[in-house]
């Protein structure tokens, strides 16, 4: 690194006990790199395939409940469209930078800021309360806000991002923000908090892509508003033009459309 900065004649870095931090002349230099980078990757992916014949690695990224239930269930179809494609799925709750090409192309519960993001809008991903049919046996049906003061409240725990303040929704409905009402059980696992509410242990919001048909769950609080979030399909603008992407983004949209909840 003392060798580039003297052939540059510029520092690259500010040196400190803690660290390294990129001097501007450094901030620079690692745009410039990333851009060659980016376009290097884009003129290889688009010498090695055609829209016939797409294939390579395509490295997708979703969150792990929307993922793990909705998108991997129809990647077999996909595979078999395309046997030459080899899909890199990367479930996660974190945003992985799509510029750094962290994932080549994202879903996600948001709409992306970002300029250099083209976007394309799959589902509405709509929230309800559940709880099982023994629960409420034992417990019975919360009606109003004041009745699930008297309710075993399953929530999301950990951070999670702040679009994400349905899967809390339970812990503050009608009370003051500063006075959320007690939460039973947190767990840091969408899939692992339906079981827990299959089992009885208490209620929860849910999305509703996680009830299967003939789910027992019953759904609670039917005349109450409940929260809901827009999913988006979402990759880079140099990817726009890679073979792999283009099929995959048109299978998915293709799905969405279809799917019925």
């Amino acid at each position: 690194m003392g060798a580039l900065e003297r052939e540059l004649r510029a520092p690259l870095f500010h040196r400190h006990t803690r660290g390294l931090i990129l001097t501007e002349q450094g901030v620079l230099l690692w745009r410039a790199a990333r851009e060659m980078t980016q376009r290097l990757e884009r003129t290889r992916a688009q010498l090695s395939e055609t829209r016939e014949h797409p294939s390579g690695e395509l490295k997708v990224t979703a969150t792990r409940g929307l993922g793990g239930h909705w998108l991997t269930p129809r990647l077999a179809e996909f595979l078999d469209l395309y046997p030459d494609i080899k899909v890199d799925l990367i479930l996660t709750d974190e945003e992985l930078d799509l510029s750094m090409r962290e994932a080549d192309i994202a879903i996600r519960l948001r709409q992306p800021q970002q300029p250099d993001l083209i976007q394309r809008k799959l589902f509405t991903v709509h929230f309800h309360v559940y709880g099982s049919p023994a629960y409420v046996k034992r417990f019975g049906e919360p009606k109003t806000h004041e009745d699930l003061d008297n309710h075993r409240i399953l929530s999301f725990g950990g951070t999670s991002p702040s679009y994400l303040t349905a899967v809390h929704w339970l812990g503050s409905l009608g009370r003051d923000q500063r006075n959320p009402r007690p939460i039973h059980l947190t767990v840091n696992n969408i899939t692992a908090m339906k079981r827990a509410v299959d089992s009885g242990a208490g209620i929860a919001v849910l999305p509703d892509y996680l009830i299967e048909t003939g789910s027992p769950l019953v759904q609670l609080m039917r005349e109450t508003e409940m929260p809901q979030l827009e999913s988006y399909l979402v990759y880079p603008e140099e990817m726009k033009s890679v073979a792999r992407v283009q099929v995959f983004r048109d299978f998915l949209i293709q799905k969405a459309q279809r799917w019925t909840y």
